[in-house]
């Protein structure tokens, strides 16, 4: 091959940019808030170019976080759907490993969060501000409790449905 036949370290680099995401998560940030920064519905920290759950720093700047704008426009981007008679036999105890999985996730990705859990005819829906969360947690419970488990990634939106029955 011959060296002149390649691209230009240059030219890739423009080509590079072109590039964009399949799906574009509307609630992701395009520019970092003036540091420090709180969100004033949740109290999460953005220091040092990471979100923390931490006291509010004495200079800190309102900035709502994605998650509590999520929240907010009551628009989440997953969804976990729980049925099934071995679900309903044994609602609470996963009800309590969902909570419990999601205060770890929490913990580490302050923007993964459960924005509500609703009863439906016949089966539980758990509302996610994050893709990650609902994915996780559909994991959580078909690892536990076994049972069949469907994830189902939309390809026009920033969205994720899992489905988990037993």
């Amino acid at each position: 091959m011959d060296p002149h036949d390649k691209p230009r370290s240059r030219e890739r680099l423009h080509l590079d940019r072109q590039i964009e995401d399949y799906v574009h998560d509307p609630y992701h940030e395009r520019y970092k808030p003036t540091e420090p920064a709180v969100c004033p519905i949740c109290g999460v920290v953005f220091e040092h170019g990471r979100l923390h759950w931490k006291a509010r720093p004495a200079n800190a700047n309102e900035h709502i976080c994605p998650a509590c704008h999520r929240i907010r426009d009551q628009l989440p981007a997953g969804y976990l759907t729980l049925a099934g008679e071995f679900f309903e036999a044994h609602r609470e105890t996963i009800l309590q490993l969902i909570s419990n999985e999601e205060q770890r996730a929490k913990a580490e990705h302050p923007l993964e969060r459960i924005m509500d859990i609703q009863t439906e005819e016949g089966k539980v829906v758990v509302r996610t501000t994050d893709l990650h969360l609902a994915k996780r947690l559909g994991d959580a419970v078909h690892s536990a409790y076994q049972g069949d488990l469907e994830t189902k990634y939309s390809r026009d939106e920033y969205l994720v449905r899992v489905y988990w029955s037993r």
